[in-house]
């Protein structure tokens, strides 16, 4: 797989659309509207925040592909596997925001588990597929949705996505057998060393590990009360860890497989949480993660009940975008901009809608 170049001056001129999904494709289309147009997104979602990123949305794109390879699929946690279930939210949950899917009854949703990269064929067992990814998408009333994404590291190797696209052209030229820009660019960012070096150990199941979403979010409730918080959504079963004995005896594919057999004989239950910030905590620093102590309140519990039909066509068309926000829910991280804007030209790209150089 040779890395793709970059044409900073390129506009897509493209006709973004998606297939019908068997979930719901108005749905799916009303999500990718709203995010090639963020300026427009209800509720003013990112009133107030502003990006000061040089590389284009094409760029955003093109660096993952520089890093890991064209595929024809997604550009990042290519390999993952979808799953049908339900949420129940909390009512502590309605203390935070009027957001709708946090205060109404029981709604289906569709998780997704992946490895890190943009290869799809990744072995389970390797460490270049950690961190592990989880992305829920919430199906509301009237064909509106909301979308939550997740890691299985607290914190992201860099502060701002400029950081981010040298730090995977790095990665990148060491693919190509050229380590020397990935070695100079971890010996002055010490935080991105530590998210390469330092992920989890394996674990035995997607279903036994916690996931962090690393942008922060403004929270509003329904007396105009605001607080600042970062998503963290913790397994029932709690987190488990295995050997390197352990791995060693198991198959590429191995999560997808112990996946399966987990939801067959029963619900896989996660707790969605809200980590409050506190005076002083970096909300625009995707890079720092808030402190341990810091308040969680229960947001809803997430019950995986089935899996979904996992189809290459399926899992082309879904997509999940962190800005995707209902009311009583804004973006507080110039970040969530950056990937708003990138996000459709790698869906349409996958889709075959145009191509990414």
């Amino acid at each position: 797989m040779q890395p793709l170049s970059c044409s900073p001056n390129n506009s897509t001129g493209a006709s973004y659309s998606l297939k019908s999904s068997r979930f719901n494709g108005a749905l799916l289309m009303t999500v990718l509207v709203s995010s090639i147009l963020p300026a427009a997104h209800a509720q003013d979602g990112n009133a107030g925040i502003k990006s000061t990123t040089k590389a284009t949305p094409i760029q955003v794109v093109d660096m993952f592909h520089t890093a890991f390879g064209k595929n024809g699929g997604r550009a990042v946690h290519a390999k993952g596997f979808i799953l049908e279930g339900s949420f129940t939210p909390a009512l502590e949950a309605r203390t935070l925001t009027k957001a709708a899917h946090l205060k109404s009854g029981t709604l289906p949703v569709l998780v997704r588990f992946s490895n890190f990269t943009g290869i799809p064929d990744i072995p389970d067992t390797v460490g270049a597929s950690h961190p592990r990814g989880m992305a829920i998408k919430f199906q509301m009333p009237e064909n509106q949705s909301t979308d939550i994404i997740f890691h299985s590291f607290n914190g992201f190797p860099v502060s701002t996505t400029d950081e981010f696209k040298v730090m995977l052209e790095a990665i990148g030229a060491n693919r190509e057998g050229n380590p020397a820009p990935l070695n100079q660019f971890l010996a002055t960012h010490p935080v991105a060393k530590t998210f390469l070096t330092t992920q989890k150990p394996f674990t035995p199941s997607w279903g036994t590990l916690a996931y962090f979403g690393v942008n922060s979010f403004k929270f509003t409730n329904q007396a105009g009360q605001s607080q600042f918080v970062r998503y963290q959504i913790i397994p029932e079963a709690g987190e488990q860890f295995l050997t390197a004995q352990q791995v060693a005896t198991l198959g590429p594919n191995y999560l997808q497989e112990e996946i399966k057999e987990r939801v067959a004989k029963k619900p896989v239950v996660f707790k969605l949480y809200a980590q409050i910030a506190q005076k002083g905590d970096k909300i625009e620093d995707p890079s720092i993660a808030w402190p341990d102590s810091r308040k969680r309140v229960l947001l809803g519990t997430v019950t995986i009940t089935k899996v979904a039909a996992n189809t290459v066509a399926e899992d082309k068309t879904l997509f999940f975008n962190p800005n995707n926000v209902p009311e009583g829910i804004n973006i507080a991280d110039p970040m969530l901009l950056d990937r708003a804007r990138a996000y459709p030209i790698s869906v349409g790209g996958r889709q075959g809608a145009f191509e990414v150089h």
